[in-house]
């Protein structure tokens, strides 16, 4: 059974989130080629500024004041409310899975904890169908609740919803004695609702984010001080937006063990930057195929390949190799079924 709002109750296996208007025989709408292309640029569609608060992911060590890198995000409510404004709570339906995995030790600080996984399958009916999976450590009171809306998002952005907020590199501002950021980033043009039906878009000439101007995703004001090439620079940018594509670990491992840098803006090699680029790129369509395969087995079998791989999550993986072993072996259990 479903809590309120269609969140996940922590003791449920499969959670389906409908109005009552879609229960019985649902009357699939059948839109044309031309509709579906404006439903979706209307999905692509930033949040209004209103809605975006700011979270803190990095902060410095050993340095005043406190600093910390911010990523905009917003609250999954803001999701629903598209969702239902372009298709009325009738026209799309979720639906939950959860799984927890077998205990792990946490790196950080040793501890013996499990993970919550959650798989959220989004269905905008006329469209589609599209799933995603969410996760959090055990030993949070809310890890249900993160799991789910980390999950829903996921889905989401696989329809365009919310994509654009996976561009972001993050910017390092000030944080108050609570690591709370005392200002925030003013948005780039791309990252309004104005600006994008403007036709502005990350990555084109005058529209980098105030961390790509300021170079801030250093963590400090230092910059390059050779004048970069704009292929140069705009290949710079494709390689730091892989951080949220790939996530961090794999991001880290691939400039790591490719480059010997932490921060590809210190890749002055153009051959290397494509390289880099390139086995991210490879990342990317590894962790769908992975998602693919995990989604077809189930998240038991999905767990199973990852404990025996010593791996707590996907995310945990920062190398190819490693990640290419998740997918044979999801994609052998898949073809098993």
């Amino acid at each position: 059974m479903s809590g309120p709002n269609g969140h996940v109750r922590e003791n449920s296996t499969s959670v389906a989130v409908a109005s009552p208007a879609v229960s019985g025989t649902t009357v699939v709408p059948q839109f044309s080629a031309e509709r579906v292309k404006e439903l979706v640029a209307a999905l692509e569609v930033p949040f209004h500024p209103s809605l975006i608060e700011w979270r803190v992911t990095n902060t410095t060590k050993n340095q005043l004041p406190v600093r910390g890198q911010v990523v905009p995000y917003t609250d999954q409510r803001a999701y629903t409310d598209r969702l239902n404004a372009l298709f009325t709570p009738a026209g799309w339906t979720r639906k939950y899975t959860i799984h927890t995995s077998a205990n792990f030790e946490r790196s950080k600080d040793q501890k013996i904890v499990a993970k919550v996984l959650v798989t959220c399958e989004v269905t905008i009916f006329g469209l589609g169908s599209h799933s995603a999976t969410g996760e959090e450590w055990a030993d949070n009171d809310n890890a249900g609740t993160a799991a789910e809306a980390q999950a829903f998002k996921r889905a989401c952005a696989c329809f365009g919803l919310g994509r654009y907020l996976y561009c972001f590199t993050g910017t390092w501002v000030d944080l108050d004695d609570r690591k709370r950021p005392k200002t925030v980033p003013q948005l780039a043009g791309w990252a309004t609702p104005e600006g994008w039906l403007q036709g502005l878009r990350p990555g084109r000439e005058g529209n980098s984010t105030l961390s790509e101007r300021t170079g801030a995703s250093t963590g400090d004001s230092r910059q390059n001080g050779n004048a970069a090439t704009a292929e140069t620079g705009a290949m710079i940018r494709d390689i730091e937006r892989m951080e949220q594509v790939v996530g961090k670990r794999m991001y880290r491992g691939l400039l790591k063990a490719l480059a010997r840098v932490w921060n590809p803006k210190d890749i002055r090699d153009p051959a290397l930057q494509q390289k880099v680029l390139a086995h991210m790129q490879a990342a990317d369509r590894g962790l769908r195929r992975a998602e693919a395969a995990r989604d077809k087995t189930g998240l038991a079998a999905f767990a199973g390949v990852l404990q025996r791989l010593n791996l707590s999550s996907l995310d945990q993986a920062d190398n190819l190799k490693t990640l290419q072993e998740i997918v044979v072996k999801l994609e052998a259990a898949a073809a098993a079924k």
